[in-house]
């Protein structure tokens, strides 16, 4: 840990290298610059809790073949893609009724 002596002796190497006009605006500048890495820490960790919990609970999206199965009127529940595509093309080589009016 630094102590007192140190600190002091710092405090004079700036003293010595800015000038008194200037450490106030080295002070607000490093001030900034600790306020936006804070920011950035804050904004990145929120980014991580985001992506584990994606990661947890991924999201199921229906896949094109489950669209299309469920268009043609067939049922999804617990098929798998390809039991659907089996489905598909067998009401594809059915003909279709034509109603006569």
């Amino acid at each position: 840990m630094i102590g007192t002596q140190e600190l002091i002796m710092i405090f004079g190497v700036v003293l010595l290298l800015f000038g008194a006009n200037k450490l106030p605006e080295l002070a607000r500048s490093m001030g900034s610059s600790v306020g936006e890495f804070k920011k950035a820490q804050t904004e990145s960790e929120r980014n991580l809790r985001e992506f584990e919990k994606s990661i947890k609970e991924p999201t199921v999206t229906k896949s094109k073949i489950q669209e299309t199965a469920e268009k043609l009127g067939i049922d999804t529940k617990s098929k798998t893609d390809n039991q659907l595509l089996d489905e598909i093309h067998k009401s594809a080589e059915k003909p279709k009724e034509v109603s006569k009016s």
